[in-house]
């Protein structure tokens, strides 16, 4: 049987700041012994379009190769429009936030890599050396204690300690020429040391050479740096575990009142306090977890996480990894939130040399699951 009616239709795309467009189009159909329309719409293959696109931002109307619809069929169709546009800008937007996601893992990845290799970075470490009480000779030439390659002056100068104050004494023939201390000309005088926070200390810098002293608890040592070390020189890349959002979590932060401390050990041998703001509660895979940053800098807004998952024993650093966030939500003493991005996880220095100093995690940090994310062993 042949039937006749009225078909109308009109089409709209949902434009993007991409330049990608997704055509929709709405048609009815009127049987002539009803006057009842049915609306059908189609959509003309968005899918792959929308998962490499922008969120749409502007919703254009354009008409159809012809355009008969009745008015009240109009309405029906504008409030369609308006269910699929909402529709869409959720269909659209996910993807597009993952990608700048992604963009910023990326991003933290190539700033961790340059700071490494940043001339002071840790890769330009090439000895730590404790110092023992009276005079310490640095220097290339065979009488010192503490000796340097033989790019460097025969002799740099003499470190005295004596009860907890390193003095910086001139060698026999005087400090070498160019030889700086805290930026100015070197000259005889007591160096700065504080307690387990090396920012302060003056460095002692000639040519490719970059020496400072540093304190943990009652030792004291010269830490040294070179912006020709055989590490930096040698450096191939890091290793990373392909980004995972299920490892980005919302956490409840737990707010401590007053704050506690806890007493950090080192690789070293040594310890040190440090305040501990609160907790951070979180669900992974099916369970509850609880992790203690602390304030490594009370200034900075940020929080300082270290922690070892069970991925520890195959394929990331033994001792731990640190993980840096922002601060929560309603500042550290309200209870709120905090985003805990797993895919930050980066190594601590010491994975990339023997002469750093770094803290372990405290035994409420070290978690019984795996998180296969973040940065993977620099040395297999």
């Amino acid at each position: 049987m042949l039937c006749f009616g009225v078909f109308s239709q009109f089409q709209f795309e949902f434009s993007s700041s991409s330049a990608s467009s997704y055509p929709l189009s709405f048609h009815s159909y009127t049987k002539p012994s009803s006057r009842i329309p049915f609306p059908l719409i189609t959509i003309q293959n968005p899918i792959p379009r929308l998962l490499h696109s922008q969120p749409p931002t502007r919703l254009a109307l354009r008409p159809a190769i012809y355009f008969l619809m009745p008015k009240r069929h109009r309405n029906l169709a504008a409030r369609l429009i308006v269910i699929l546009a909402f529709i869409f800008s959720a269909a659209v937007a996910t993807p597009a936030q993952d990608t700048s996601w992604q963009k910023d893992v990326t991003t933290f990845r190539d700033k961790h890599a340059s700071n490494l290799q940043k001339p002071d970075g840790w890769l330009s470490l090439v000895g730590l050396e404790w110092l023992q009480p009276g005079d310490t000779g640095v220097g290339s030439a065979p009488d010192n204690k503490v000796k340097l390659s033989a790019a460097h002056p025969a002799h740099l100068g003499v470190f005295h300690l004596e009860n907890g104050v390193i003095t910086l004494l001139p060698p026999k023939e005087g400090f070498p020429s160019g030889l700086l201390v805290g930026g100015a000309a070197a000259k005889q005088q007591v160096l700065r040391a504080d307690a387990d926070n090396d920012k302060n200390n003056p460095h002692l810098i000639i040519g490719t050479l970059n020496l400072y002293a540093i304190r943990r608890e009652d030792r004291f040592a010269l830490r040294i740096k070179d912006s020709h070390s055989p590490s930096l020189q040698q450096f191939r890349g890091l290793k990373w575990y392909a980004p995972d959002p299920a490892y980005r979590v919302t956490a409840k932060w737990i707010p401590y009142s007053p704050m506690k401390t806890v007493t950090l050990a080192t690789l070293v041998g040594t310890s040190y306090p440090q305040p501990v703001p609160g907790a951070a509660e979180f669900a992974l895979q099916g369970k509850t977890y609880r992790l203690e940053p602390v304030l490594e800098d009370p200034n900075a807004p940020s929080l300082f996480f270290i922690l070892r998952d069970t991925t520890s024993t195959t394929t990331t650093y033994g001792a731990c990894r640190f993980l840096y966030t922002g601060l929560p939500t309603n500042g550290l003493d309200k209870l709120g939130e905090l985003e805990l991005d797993f895919n930050r996880l980066e190594n601590p220095p010491c994975a990339y040399t023997p002469y750093a100093t770094c803290p372990l995690p405290p035994s409420g940090n070290r978690l019984t699951v795996a998180l296969p994310v973040g940065e993977q062993r620099y040395h297999d």
